[in-house]
């Protein structure tokens, strides 16, 4: 395989440090460019000592001009407790992000991919969801400078390939988990995680029957790159997730069981606008990607319970 210079925004964080990790494993050079508002240098620290490996603090709010081959986007702050925190920033990023980057794949005519995201189904009407569906999202509610900023973004990709011919790649990602989410990022997963190996009460959220879908993160990553390299026009976005459904309160005692956690469960209200059911269609992706996930919950469960363990990571305040 020929190697590029790719570019990776928000490569700093969760996703985008394993993205960087399977390309450098690809041989490819890698550009990180992050600003840090939820990466993590700890999250690259690894790479710096790579020659393939360079970074750039730059918010891809203001323009930027490199030279690379191919652009993966996955700049925004993906958890509600982040993204909800500065929401006016949080859609700033999701569409004059998308913008910079659009333009610079227009200006090098180069491929380029971005992270859209499931909570574009918003609370689905649709179980489960395929990418014809076009969701049922509140544009007005708390969650909605992320869905409503994701599904906008979407949209500027869309009418770049019909405008000016860039060749896009859109995802749209399902929960995924594993090493290196933040710990205070707010999602279930880690929440439990870190509440369980502190003997801290489990939080349900409701009555714990909603359900997710949760990819580990090698999978995903897997997913990425086959969809970037996939030769031919792809019409439309591409669900990339598990299709295992489990509920909360499932994932709960899955997680006490892998921990051997004397933690009870407590419960509090659900937040505003949080889904009810969230499961990704993934035919399209198995058929044109020849793609699927092939890490079991239990399995990346305990890969990510020993990396919080390895962390030391402080309690959760809820």
């Amino acid at each position: 395989m020929k190697s590029k210079k790719i570019l990776v925004t928000g490569g700093a964080g969760f996703l985008g440090s394993h993205l960087c990790d399977a390309l450098l494993q690809r041989n490819h050079e890698v550009l990180c460019v992050d600003n840090f508002y939820t990466g993590s240098d700890q999250n690259i620290a690894h790479l710096k000592e790579d020659p393939r490996f360079s970074f750039l603090h730059h918010d891809i709010c203001n323009p930027l001009f490199v030279e690379v081959d191919e652009i993966y986007n996955l700049a925004c702050p993906a958890s509600p407790i982040h993204y909800q925190s500065n929401p006016t920033q949080t859609t700033k990023t999701n569409i004059l992000g998308a913008l910079t980057v659009l333009e610079l794949a227009r200006q090098l005519q180069i491929p380029i991919f971005q992270a859209s995201t499931s909570e574009v189904y918003g609370d689905p009407l649709l179980h489960p969801q395929t990418e014809s569906y076009w969701g049922h999202v509140n544009p007005i509610g708390i969650r909605a400078c992320y869905d409503e900023g994701k599904r906008c973004a979407e949209t500027l990709f869309f009418d770049y390939q019909r405008q000016y011919q860039v060749k896009i790649r859109v995802a749209r990602i399902f929960n995924t988990y594993g090493p290196r989410m933040h710990p205070h990022d707010g999602r279930v997963v880690s929440n439990f995680i870190v509440q369980a190996l502190h003997h801290q009460p489990l939080t349900l959220y409701g009555s714990g029957e909603q359900t997710r879908s949760f990819c580990f993160v090698s999978d995903l990553i897997e997913g990425f790159i086959r969809l970037m390299e996939y030769p031919d026009v792809i019409d439309g976005p591409l669900n990339l997730g598990n299709p295992r459904e489990v509920t909360v309160l499932d994932l709960a005692q899955t997680i006490l069981k892998l921990t051997k956690s004397p933690s009870i469960l407590i419960t509090k209200a659900l937040p505003s606008d949080d889904p009810r059911k969230r499961q990704p269609d993934i035919e399209r992706a198995k058929k044109l990607l020849k793609w699927e996930p092939t890490i079991s919950l239990e399995e990346g469960l305990q890969a990510t319970i020993a990396y919080f363990k390895n962390q030391q990571v402080v309690e959760v305040k809820r």
